[in-house]
């Protein structure tokens, strides 16, 4: 099971996160960011769920601390702090995503599995979706004995819509992922990529690239 570092001081809540992750992961609680650092120094954490107000380190300072010091472990902002200015903050400093409380449940644990996966992915390197194997390390993507070698933007766009399973990834989205926010290239750019990359696999059963009229594009895996 993967590790979790929760991170909150109200006892209550403490004891309510940890009665509804533990029969899914490991739990590992802490009453303030002081402790979380010591914790997350002592042990193999794999995503940190933390508060924003406790005493002493609060959430936006453990966040800095950890990505101060190069962490890049997935970590889900939960708090009672629902406005604007406090969303911009967290992910100013780091955090991957935001929840208010009080939290849906079955939503968190969503948000958490996807998180997680995402940071599998990223750590591995690679997606395997049945035969195909996307590797980031060579930008080839094989399928039994057929091996394909893809130019870095192709790869890339690819790389990002199957790290994102059946989900709806914007054009401006796709740009500002794989182009960056200063390129000046357009929809147009993203559209011929998407048309190579359709060439390339078309009649692969595992995925297909598929658009959606007015909004962007997914990949749809086939299980």
């Amino acid at each position: 099971m993967a590790n979790l570092l929760v991170v909150e001081d109200d006892a209550n809540m403490r004891l309510l996160l940890n009665a509804r992750l533990r029969s899914r992961y490991t739990v590992t609680l802490a009453a303030n960011g002081q402790e979380a650092l010591e914790k997350f120094d002592g042990g193999n954490i794999d995503l940190i769920i933390t508060d924003i107000m406790m005493p002493g380190i609060d959430g936006f300072s453990f966040i800095e601390s950890l990505r101060s010091r190069g962490e890049a472990v997935p970590v889900i902002m939960l708090t009672a702090k629902s406005g604007q200015p406090d969303k911009c903050r967290g992910f100013a400093v780091g955090t991957d995503d935001y929840m208010t409380k009080p939290v849906n449940f079955e939503e968190f644990i969503w948000r958490i599995d996807a998180l997680l996966r995402r940071s599998k992915i990223a750590n591995e390197g690679k997606i395997v979706i049945g035969e195909v194997v996307v590797d980031k390390e060579t930008f080839s993507v094989t399928r039994g004995d057929v091996v394909t070698e893809l130019p870095s933007k192709e790869f890339q766009l690819l790389f990002l819509l199957l790290s994102y399973p059946n989900k709806i990834l914007t054009k401006e989205t796709i740009l500002d992922s794989v182009w960056g926010y200063t390129t000046e290239s357009d929809e147009n750019t993203v559209r011929t990529h998407i048309n190579r990359l359709r060439n390339k696999f078309d009649g692969y059963p595992e995925f297909e690239i598929v658009t959606v009229r007015g909004i962007g594009y997914k990949a749809v895996v086939k299980k």
